[in-house]
């Protein structure tokens, strides 16, 4: 556990679904607050784990302390960046996973 790592949640991404608070077993979010993500207890994050930003389905977690150079999983991507990521599939098509 450490003072130099803990979560910052991004409130203008934020949709406040609550999966963070809910799924974090290490009691870092005010569970009174639910589902709005408040830290509470910064000092009882795990040092380097992801797992509420893994999680969190707008990308809006990221870290104190964060030198893995890792990166929220679900950030907003333009559909050209996504497309460019995900696959080569035609536009046109129905079952396009970037649409």
């Amino acid at each position: 556990m450490t003072k130099v790592w803990y979560p910052v949640i991004d409130y203008m991404v934020c949709t406040e679904c609550g999966t963070c608070v809910t799924k974090c077993p290490y009691g870092v979010y005010d569970i009174k607050k639910a589902p709005s993500p408040v830290v509470k207890n910064p000092e009882a994050c795990i040092e380097h784990c992801h797992g509420c930003g893994n999680r969190c389905p707008v990308g809006a977690i990221t870290y104190v302390g964060e030198d893995t150079e890792w990166t929220p999983p679900n950030i907003n991507q333009t559909k050209e960046a996504k497309k460019e990521s995900c696959c080569s599939c035609d536009d046109s098509s129905s079952s396009c996973c970037c649409r």
